[in-house]
């Protein structure tokens, strides 16, 4: 064969290759589909997407905001939430639970009227919480005092205390009576049995993950997402607690989703990007996208009936990812709304 003709079919291999790759690397083209306007001042910190009735909530600090998830629409506020971090919902009970860390209180409220029904102490600083369907258990996580509170969400006390290995972040569950648990300052990740209300097991993230907060899970390969300080996600399987790889993500991140629809993996960065992955044909997970957000932008929501993801934003006076934390430009704060088109 012409020497020619064996560097053409050589070329043509080598393009047929690369367009394999290509075809196999996932992709994705997230964009900013629409920007929510929200009033007032102040910070915020987790928000929640109810799919039965479209509403999301948003902690404010002092209040929490219900708007409208498709139109932005004010819907109502919650008052009097100090602190605010978190937000679950009881559905079936038609009840909902705000941590307020200002406090020391989780604030149940009525789903439909989001009037204030009562208010539960808990421990110090509760933050992110977890309500269990089956048991009808809310679990609070309490940055100060290392504690887990317990709460009978139908009889609305309090049940038992669970010590924890350290600061307890955020919490998920894998609906087969286990809750994970990052503990930040140890940079550890403790299982919770939910039956018997007690610690099971603490696996030690470091170093591969430093400091961890936000949390997702993969329920059907059982595989959960740590959003980790030394800006990498961390995959991690819920049986052994393994490190089974780790992907680069940006500064300052608080929050991480997955998608169980689309097998998205999302985590935020208070540097201004939402990063998104998927398994790859290899079985490990790849970066499909980095979309621009905005400065500050670190907590998010996942909307699983329209697969969008809610990352507030605003304007700040000093650096948004920097300690103490900036004050908020009045009439700046946003909420962008990603998706796919």
């Amino acid at each position: 064969m012409h020497r020619k003709s064996k560097f053409a079919i050589a070329l043509a291999s080598l393009a047929l290759m690369a367009c394999a790759a290509a075809a196999d690397k996932p992709s994705g083209n997230f964009k900013v589909l629409n920007k929510i306007a929200v009033e007032g001042t102040g910070r915020w910190d987790y928000l929640i997407v109810d799919p039965n009735t479209r509403h999301l909530f948003m902690s404010r600090n002092t209040h929490v905001s219900v708007m409208d998830a498709d139109s932005g629409a004010v819907i109502g506020d919650i008052p009097d939430t100090p602190g605010v971090h978190g937000i679950v919902l009881a559905p079936e009970l038609g009840v909902g639970f705000i941590s307020a860390g200002g406090e020391d209180k989780v604030t149940v409220f009525d789903l439909k009227t989001l009037k204030v029904d009562t208010k539960i102490p808990a421990g110090g600083n509760p933050d992110s919480m977890l309500y269990d369907p089956a048991t009808k258990t809310v679990f609070v996580q309490n940055g100060k005092g290392n504690t887990t509170t317990v709460i009978d969400a139908a009889a609305r006390k309090v049940v038992a205390t669970i010590p924890m290995a350290g600061r307890p972040e955020f919490i998920v569950g894998d609906g087969q009576g286990h809750a994970y648990v990052n503990i930040e300052d140890a940079s550890k990740l403790s299982v919770i049995d939910i039956a018997s209300k007690k610690v099971k097991t603490t696996w030690n993230l470091k170093p591969s993950c430093e400091e961890p907060t936000g949390l997702a899970i993969d329920l059907k390969t059982r595989t959960l997402f740590s959003a980790c300080a030394n800006k990498v996600l961390a995959v991690i399987n819920a049986d052994s607690g393994k490190i089974l790889q780790t992907l680069p993500i940006g500064d300052d991140t608080d929050a991480a989703a997955y998608d169980p629809a689309t097998g998205y993996a999302f985590a935020s960065s208070g540097d201004g990007h939402l990063f998104i992955f998927k398994k790859g044909a290899s079985g490990k997970y790849e970066e499909v996208q980095q979309v621009e957000t905005a400065p500050g932008g670190k907590t998010m929501a996942l909307d699983r009936e329209k697969h969008h993801i809610y990352v507030p934003t605003a304007k700040f006076n000093g650096d948004p990812t920097g300690h103490p934390r900036p004050s908020v430009v009045p009439g700046s704060i946003s909420i962008l709304v990603i998706g796919k088109e």
